[in-house]
């Protein structure tokens, strides 16, 4: 089994960093998050370098469309990916300019950057539902994580296949992970880095054992979180594996959010110290798709079901 990213992979992951390096990062981050707004220019400047066609090109498919994902998620690029580089794609449907809204029938949970959505993807019922959507209707919600959210109502409805729902579903599941891990590892990289600089009694804080041990865990929860994602993506997102890769996505991503910031003190709580942006980012994607019991409770059932 090879785990090294193919040279595709590669030349794809090394052509968008370039592009997000111009377009994304920490600074670009925190001009829009204080103006709550969507990144456009990034979202064209992807359009146009082709990177939102990615599911269906033969030499990077849905797993090279998630690892855009993971990647834009790292660089904190404030757009919409997942459903523009999975959903939309594995629904069979045309791309749109601007954020899309995704929700879950009859969960009242705000969507990011659902105050400036058009367009929304909804799962209701057996069914996705592509509905417009009007942003002067949306009813903004205070949000400290990362995103502009806001709870956005459907107007003219359009009903598409049943078990298109699941498909929506699996997909911003592994979308999610997805988001979560690049997100994590960047978080990781940080405080990693923190405690190899940082001095305490003449000590570099790393050199403590019981510390290492703490990023140690935390390492292994990372990487195993990015190839179930992985797994899930290669497989077309089968409900069981983008549940298991979700579940466990998100309990790694609980306990990452609190270790870090634990291991890098008052600073790393300090909205000048860049490590919130992720972390803060990573608890829109925890709550989202009922959090991770619903993903628990899928594994659950669809195991059920199999071994019936």
């Amino acid at each position: 089994m090879d785990f090294e990213p193919s040279s595709t992979q590669r030349a794809l992951l090394d052509a968008l960093g370039t592009l997000l390096s111009w377009h994304a990062g920490t600074t670009r981050s925190r001009e829009l998050a204080v103006r709550g707004e969507y990144d456009h220019i990034l979202e064209s400047e992807l359009r146009r370098a082709g990177f939102l066609d990615l599911f269906g090109a033969e030499e990077a498919g849905p797993l090279g469309a998630a690892l855009a994902v993971e990647r834009i998620a790292a660089e904190l690029g404030a757009i919409t990916p997942v459903p523009h580089l999975l959903v939309l794609p594995a629904l069979g449907l045309d791309q749109q300019e601007g954020p899309i809204a995704m929700a879950v029938g009859g969960d009242p949970s705000p969507a990011r950057f659902g105050g400036e959505a058009g367009r929304m993807l909804l799962a209701d019922g057996d069914r996705c539902v592509v509905a417009e959507v009007d942003p002067a209707a949306a009813e903004p919600v205070p949000s400290a994580y990362g995103y502009p959210l806001a709870r956005v109502t459907p107007a003219r409805r359009h009903e598409l296949a049943p078990g298109t729902a699941a498909i929506m579903v699996n997909w911003w599941r592994v979308g999610a992970s997805a988001e979560a891990v690049g997100m994590m590892r960047q978080a990781l990289d940080v405080a990693v880095t923190y405690a190899k600089d940082r001095k305490v009694f003449g000590r570099s804080l790393g050199s403590f054992q019981a510390l290492q041990h703490r990023l140690a865990e935390l390492s292994v929860l990372v990487e195993g979180a990015r190839w179930l994602v992985y797994e899930a993506a290669f497989r077309g997102a089968p409900t069981e594996s983008a549940a298991v890769a979700a579940a466990h996505t998100m309990a790694a991503l609980s306990r990452l959010t609190r270790e870090t910031h634990q291991i890098m003190g008052a600073v790393g709580l300090t909205k000048e110290h860049d490590l919130h942006l992720w972390t803060l980012r990573m608890q829109a994607q925890r709550a989202e798709l009922g959090g991770r019991r619903a993903h628990e409770r899928t594994v659950v059932a669809a195991r059920w079901a199999r071994a019936s």
